[in-house]
C-alpha cells in the first residue's frame, strides 16, 4: 500500500475535513484556530465564498491554457489588477508556480540581464528548495544538507538580527553594512555582482524585521555599483506585514519582486514583477513553464486581491497585528522563557531561550504542540527552531486573536 514519505513530518495531528475563515474542522469535528494559514498562504481564510465562486466558476470555462501556447483572460486580468498594486515601474510579470521558481527566474534575469555571475543573501534568509534556492538559503543547514555540490556565485552577509547578536538594532546595522563591505572588498567585487536578494522579514530565519537605515544602505550600494534589488515578499506581500508589501515599511525601491503565497488564498501560482526594460534583457526562452499562469489560479489571485481591497484586509493586518504583538509580549513579559518577541503586521514570534540565553528548542516545540493540543495550530522557525510564529489569515478579528492569546498565555504558562 502506498504512503507518504517519512520525511513529511507533520507539526500537528490534525486531519482536516474542512477550512472555513480562521478555523480548520478535523475529522473529528473539533474546531482548531488556525494562525498558520498554510504557512502564510490562505490570505483570505479558508474557502472564502468570492474566492470558491471565482475558481468554481473558471473550472466550468478553462482549467489549462497553456500561456506560451494561448492566452486566457484571467491571466491578462490579473495581470492588470497587480498593475495597480505593484511598487511604481514594476510593470512588467512572469507567472510560475511556486516560490522557488520565482525565485531561480529573478536569479536568471539578474544575472542575464547584468551578465555578472554573483549574487548575494542575507543571512536567515529563506528563499526554496531547488538546488539553486537552497543555495541562497541560509535559515536552516535541513534545505540545502546532502545535495552538495551547490551553486557557485552565492555569497552570504549578515541580516541586523540584533537579539541574536546581543547588540541594539543600531549597531547590529552598522555591522551589517560594514561586513557587507568588508565582502565587496574581500569575496565578492562589486562589478561582478548581479543582486542583493533580500526578504523584508526573515521567515523560516526567525520573524526578524529589516529596518530602514539597512535597507536604504542595501540600496544606496545597489545605485553605487549598478547591482539589482531583488526583494523576496514570498511571505511579506499582499498585506501580511500591515501594509500592501513588507518593503513598503522601509521606503526603498526594488529593481524586482518576488510574489507567492498569499495571492491566490491556498491555489498555486508564484511569479515575479520587473520593470519592462530590465525583464526584456532575458535571454529569449529563458521563461517559460507548462503551468504557470494557470487559469483557475488566476481567477482565484483575482478574487483573493478583490476581497483583500473591499474588506480592508490591510488594514486589518495592521490593527490585529499590533493587537496580537502588543498581547504576546505581555505574555512575554511574564515568561523566563520567552527571550524576544517581534514581528511586522500579522507575522509574530516568539524567541525560546534557556536562563543563560542559550535557544531552547525543546521548550519552544513543547509550546508548539501544547497549543496545537489546546486548539491553536502554530508552527516553528528559526536556525534552531526555537522560534514559535503566529501567522494567521488576514481576516482574523479582534475576538480570534484574543482567543489566540489566552490560549497561548495557558500554554506558555504551563511549559515554564
Amino acid at each position: 500500500m502506498a504512503q507518504l514519505s517519512p520525511l513529511l513530518k507533520q507539526a500537528t495531528p490534525v486531519v482536516v475535513d474542512h477550512g472555513e475563515g480562521v478555523y480548520l474542522y478535523d475529522t473529528d469535528g473539533k474546531r482548531h484556530l488556525d494562525f498558520t494559514a498554510g504557512i502564510g498562504v490562505t490570505s483570505t481564510g479558508h474557502c472564502h465564498p468570492h474566492v470558491v465562486s471565482a475558481a468554481q466558476e473558471q473550472i466550468g470555462k478553462l482549467i489549462h491554457g497553456q500561456y506560451t501556447t494561448v492566452m486566457h483572460k484571467p491571466m491578462l486580468e490579473l495581470t492588470e489588477k497587480l498593475g495597480g498594486v505593484l511598487p511604481e515601474g514594476l510593470n512588467s510579470l512572469f507567472y510560475a508556480n511556486s516560490g522557488s521558481e520565482a525565485v531561480e527566474a529573478a536569479l536568471r534575469l539578474s544575472r542575464q540581464a547584468t551578465k555578472r555571475p554573483n549574487v548575494i543573501v542575507f543571512q536567515g534568509g529563506f528563499h526554496g528548495r531547488t538546488v539553486a534556492a537552497a543555495t541562497m538559503t541560509t535559515s536552516g543547514t535541513r534545505f540545502s544538507a546532502g545535495i552538495s555540490p551547490l551553486m557557485s556565485g552565492v555569497h552570504v552577509a549578515p541580516f541586523p538580527y540584533a537579539f541574536h547578536y546581543g547588540w541594539d538594532e543600531e549597531t547590529a546595522t552598522k555591522f551589517a553594512l560594514r561586513e557587507l563591505d568588508y565582502l565587496f572588498a574581500t569575496v565578492c567585487a562589486p562589478n561582478e555582482t548581479a543582486a542583493f536578494f533580500i526578504e523584508p522579514v526573515l521567515g523560516e530565519g526567525g520573524y526578524v524585521p529589516a529596518n530602514p537605515e539597512f535597507l536604504a544602505g542595501i540600496r544606496e550600494r545597489a545605485d553605487k555599483h549598478g547591482i539589482l534589488l531583488v526583494m523576496d515578499e514570498i511571505q511579506t506581500g499582499f498585506g501580511r506585514t500591515g501594509k500592501f508589501w513588507g518593503h513598503d515599511h522601509f521606503g526603498v525601491r526594488p529593481d524586482i519582486v518576488l510574489i507567492a503565497k498569499g495571492l491566490a488564498s491556498g491555489f498555486p501560482i508564484s511569479g515575479i514583477a520587473a520593470s519592462e526594460e530590465l525583464m526584456a534583457k532575458a535571454l529569449p526562452g529563458s521563461q517559460g513553464g507548462t503551468y504557470g499562469g494557470n487559469a483557475v489560479a488566476c481567477a482565484a489571485a483575482i478574487a483573493t486581491l478583490e476581497v483583500i481591497q473591499r474588506e480592508g484586509l490591510v488594514e486589518n493586518a495592521a490593527e490585529r497585528g499590533r493587537q496580537l504583538l502588543e498581547g504576546v509580549r505581555v505574555i512575554a513579559d511574564k515568561s523566563p522563557s520567552i527571550g524576544d518577541v517581534r514581528g511586522l503586521g500579522l507575522l509574530v514570534g516568539s524567541e525560546f531561550t534557556t536562563p543563560d540565553g542559550e535557544p531552547d528548542t525543546a521548550k519552544a516545540q513543547a509550546a508548539q504542540k501544547a497549543a496545537s493540543a489546546n486548539g491553536l495550530l502554530l508552527l516553528t522557525c528559526g536556525a534552531y527552531m526555537n522560534v514559535v510564529r503566529m501567522v494567521p489569515p488576514l481576516i482574523v478579528d479582534a475576538e480570534q486573536v484574543d482567543e489566540a492569546l489566552r490560549i497561548w498565555g495557558d500554554v506558555v504558562a504551563g511549559v515554564e
